[in-house]
């Protein structure tokens, strides 16, 4: 008896493990970021079977120093689009925060002084926009639309269209690299993701912009302040957008007016092809950073392949419209899914 109920016990743990393991695999399999794990992969073979240099410590170095300023800006992005919001003038608020570090830092002021007032700077445009949108209860795509050419005027006329060059000084984050090899700038922008993993995955921040972004009538019953919570992914955007300015300015040593134009659209893209649709309530931060490697394999592909740059921005124009579609594609098959739910339920 005791040996039967032995065996009994053991061909049970068998069976739990392998319903354990087989809920993980179609966990993963559901989840859009192995997907594009595997287009990376794919991709990396290819260029690397064409151009051995790919697979150079260097290059792939190259590639997440060159992907480390999207990263922080598709990071703040994501909370935002979860929101049900989108600011499209990033971009511009990057150029305006760039050229005032720069600036302060030129003039004499200190690293800190420039650097904390430079992200006071982009967490109040992205607040302004917000606060806009939310005011007049108007989309936030019309009113960051908008406030591109506020932030670019402005940025225009304190600089009179120059250059703010600061070559030699505050190269650290550009420069550093540790043990030699990994950039601070990449490492700066893990810590982007892992914040914005914790707070979207363990506090009640992350719960209400889930809810507001999902349902607003239903957070606004629930307790929820909507304005309060939309207007806070806004300041953590702003808070992301600073922090990515900093790295830039570092980077490049140089700002302008221009400085960061059309990131915004690659942000956007990058969050969407990681699985966070445009109608918000859903996404996460992993399948972010996937979307964002997956732009600078590509780039870098592109490069090492030594296609015409033109096609370059092509390429990145066809990748937005593809995220797009997977997006709505998603939200319709949710929408089949719960059309026969509802039958029943009303049939019963």
């Amino acid at each position: 008896m005791r040996e039967g109920m032995k065996t009994m016990s053991k061909d049970g743990a068998t069976a739990n493990g392998k319903r354990t393991l087989t809920r993980r695999r179609s966990s993963i399999l559901k989840n859009q970021w192995f997907y594009l794990l595997v287009a990376e992969v794919a991709i990396a073979v290819i260029t690397g079977l064409v151009n051995p240099r790919f697979f150079t410590t260097s290059n792939i170095m190259n590639i997440l120093e060159q992907i480390a300023v999207l990263g922080i800006v598709s990071s703040g992005m994501t909370l935002l689009i979860i929101s049900g919001e989108i600011d499209i003038s990033v971009g511009a608020n990057i150029g305006l925060s760039s050229v005032v570090m720069a600036m302060m830092i030129k003039a004499g002021y200190g690293y800190v002084l420039a650097i904390l007032l430079g992200i006071a700077l982009a967490v109040f445009n992205s607040l302004l926009v917000g606060i806009t949108a939310r005011a007049f209860k108007a989309p936030s795509f019309i009113t960051s639309l908008a406030f591109i050419s506020v932030f670019q005027g402005v940025a225009l006329a304190i600089t009179k269209g120059t250059f703010q060059t600061i070559y030699g000084q505050f190269e650290f984050i550009g420069t550093f690299r540790l043990w030699q090899i990994v950039p601070l700038s990449f490492l700066i922008s893990i810590a982007a993701y892992i914040v914005m993993h914790f707070l979207l995955s363990y506090t009640k921040l992350g719960r209400r912009t889930y809810a507001v972004g999902s349902n607003q009538s239903a957070a606004y019953l629930s307790g929820i302040s909507v304005n309060k919570a939309k207007l806070t992914a806004f300041a953590l955007n702003g808070l992301f957008i600073g922090v990515a300015s900093m790295v830039l300015l570092s980077r490049i040593g140089a700002a302008q007016p221009s400085t960061g134009s059309g990131i915004e659209l690659k942000a956007i893209g990058a969050v969407v092809i990681g699985g966070t649709p445009l109608s918000g309530g859903k996404g996460r931060i992993i399948g972010t950073f996937f979307g964002v490697l997956l732009m600078g394999i590509i780039s870098n592909s592109l490069n090492m392949l030594r296609v015409n740059p033109y096609f370059q921005t092509v390429t990145f124009g066809v990748l937005i419209i593809a995220s797009l579609a997977v997006s709505v594609l998603s939200s319709y098959r949710k929408k089949e899914k719960i059309k026969p739910a509802t039958v029943k339920e009303e049939k019963s």
